[in-house]
């Protein structure tokens, strides 16, 4: 069962993380009155503190290495403060991803409204889609965390929970309604290629530093929709193809 807690000011579900996880992983604080400014200043600067020495120690040691000794070490925090809040680095990653993922369910309803012919229409003019240049420039305000719990010392867990929640929404967004509202296995096994694909594009960008705008990246997520075996690989700009003409008058 999924419960709702306030941690760090912040309502969060709590979700068992690794396996053989059977109890809860965090635990609320009990709170009879909103807390003071100067209190919610105290709190939200351990919290800060507590993510970055997570984020650092994922990429040193990785994660199944650290301890929360080691967490309130490298944020100068006390274990009390810590286990007001957490009942174990579990918790603290837990809460960490848990965010992360209601950010991007918050997207979730822009995606909805994607259609195959939108795609369409900005990739014919050069111009990225709004709601992908959002996503990636969420993901990169995200980069540090991502890097370190999508990485080998990260957790292997939460892939394919960001792969569910955004890719596979996409690819299935934008496929003919006769194929979205009633799937062949081929059709399974399409949406599965270009899901995984798509997660590879981020992970590959956030490896990487985030070198590229949101605005090129957008492009080339959309690029690599389209594109045709030994069809140009090269990144092209409001040229409009006989294909895509030919996928246009398909669509309308």
């Amino acid at each position: 069962l999924l419960n709702s807690v306030s941690i760090f000011g912040r309502s969060v579900e709590m979700r068992p993380l690794h396996r053989n996880r059977t109890k809860e992983t965090v635990i609320a604080t009990a709170t009879c009155a909103p807390a003071a400014p100067c209190e919610d200043r105290r709190i939200a600067k351990s919290r800060r503190a507590l993510r970055g020495a997570l984020i650092e120690l994922m990429e040193e040691r990785g994660y199944d290495a650290l301890t929360v000794n080691d967490l309130c070490e490298r944020a100068d925090t006390s274990r009390g403060t810590f286990y007001n809040h957490f009942r174990d680095k579990d918790g603290l990653l837990a809460v960490l991803e848990d965010e992360v993922m209601a950010d991007l369910d918050a997207l979730q309803g822009r995606m909805q409204s994607i259609t195959l012919a939108d795609m369409l229409a900005f990739r014919a003019t050069g111009r990225p889609l709004p709601f992908l240049v959002e996503l990636f420039d969420y993901l990169r305000e995200q980069s540090d965390f991502l890097h370190a719990v999508l990485g080998p010392g990260g957790d292997v867990r939460f892939g394919p929970r960001l792969r569910e929640a955004v890719c596979e929404n996409l690819v299935q967004n934008i496929l003919h309604e006769k194929y979205r509202d009633n799937p062949t296995v081929f059709v399974e096994y399409y949406v599965a290629f270009y899901a995984a694909a798509y997660l590879g594009i981020i992970a590959h960008w956030i490896e990487r530093g985030c070198p590229e705008s949101s605005e090129t990246m957008a492009r080339i997520a959309m690029r690599l929709l389209f594109i045709k075996p030994g069809e140009s690989i090269e990144l092209q700009v409001g040229r409009k193809s006989d294909e895509e003409k030919h996928q246009e008058q398909q669509v309308h």
